[in-house]
């Protein structure tokens, strides 16, 4: 089977297996493992913020990112298909009792204007308190979009204006910074918390961090704890993600152009696929991952009629090129 459901579905490789294996640990609950805070100290460099928390999801590393902006009661505002709104079960409502409301682009993108008519900094007691602004780059469900950095700095200026934070859902901005060029310290100069993601396109088999203030990442990890989600020896995992920084990064552009060759298979035009993700609309989507499951390769449905292809770190140059056939005969 050719897989392009997710970049999640990746395995360790032999060197990566290696690095988990050699990897120093303690109990990273006493924050003794040695591992994991070298892989915060560094991830929290690169991005120029003063500290990092090593989660392990990419969901909780958003709860915990916006519930330090937003408080029970408040909102934040986000892209209507945004993974904290669609994608994470409803867990920012349920576990921190904030509330959403969005704005729509079939791109992904950021709509200023859209933005301000939305924004509710103080209306008074009878309305909701906007606290927060978050933006996904790249954004999954508008096919892997990157949102431009002056774009992002226009939303940092409108929310500095406005008296709100802004987060970042950065799950695959190692993506967004291979296609562009943008230096991460750029994109997280941007925003006050943000997350980011080691186990979709850097192929490690767990892990994200929240990156902000130290304060904020120090009462992160206290209600990382409360939920749950405290980690004794993971520094195999930090492991992993280390070698992933170090080895897997730069390689996201082989991703990026097995993805425009799928496009091209399929009909979908390859100038609009900016990283690793193809979003395919056709009339019955649960129809053709059926039938391309038959054909020995593995897609996804993110909607009724929108189908989603992923490249990723295990699909190398001649497994793109055999999905290719396989779903433009299909379409055919």
């Amino acid at each position: 089977m050719i897989d392009l459901r997710s970049d999640t579905v990746t395995r360790p490789t032999a060197a990566m297996r290696a690095a988990m294996a050699a990897a120093e640990v303690g109990d990273d609950v006493y924050g003794e493992d040695p591992t994991v805070r070298a892989l915060e100290e560094r991830v929290a460099g690169l991005f120029g913020h003063e500290a990092a928390l090593f989660t392990p999801t990419g969901s909780l590393a958003n709860v915990l990112a916006v519930a330090a902006l937003v408080g029970p009661g408040q909102e934040v505002l986000c892209e209507a298909r945004a993974h904290i709104a669609r994608a994470e079960l409803g867990a920012h409502g349920a576990v921190t009792g904030l509330t959403m409301r969005t704005w729509s682009d079939p791109r992904g993108q950021v709509d200023l204007a859209a933005i301000s008519d939305l924004l509710a900094p103080d209306l008074g007691p009878f309305f909701v308190r906007t606290t927060a602004i978050s933006v996904e780059n790249t954004h999954n469900f508008a096919g892997g979009t990157v949102v431009p950095l002056d774009d992002l700095a226009a939303v940092r200026r409108f929310a500095d204006d406005h008296g709100v934070g802004v987060h970042v859902d950065g799950a695959r901005i190692w993506n967004a910074h291979v296609a562009t060029g943008t230096p991460l310290a750029d994109y997280g100069r941007l925003a006050d918390v943000m997350a980011v993601c080691l186990s979709k396109g850097l192929g490690a088999p767990a892990g994200s961090l929240l990156l902000g203030p130290a304060d904020v990442v120090a009462e992160a990890r206290v209600r990382r704890k409360r939920l749950g989600a405290g980690m004794r020896q993971v520094g195999i995992l930090a492991a992993a993600g280390l070698h992933a920084l170090d080895h897997h990064v730069d390689r996201l552009a082989d991703d990026h152009a097995h993805a425009r060759l799928l496009a091209e298979a399929v009909g979908v035009d390859p100038a609009t696929v900016d990283t690793n993700i193809v979003a395919l609309e056709c009339a019955d989507a649960p129809g053709l991952v059926a039938r391309a499951r038959e054909a020995g390769v593995l897609v996804g449905a993110v909607g009724a009629r929108t189908v989603r292809l992923v490249t990723h770190l295990d699909v190398d140059r001649g497994d793109a090129e055999s999905a290719a056939r396989v779903l433009a005969s299909l379409l055919a």
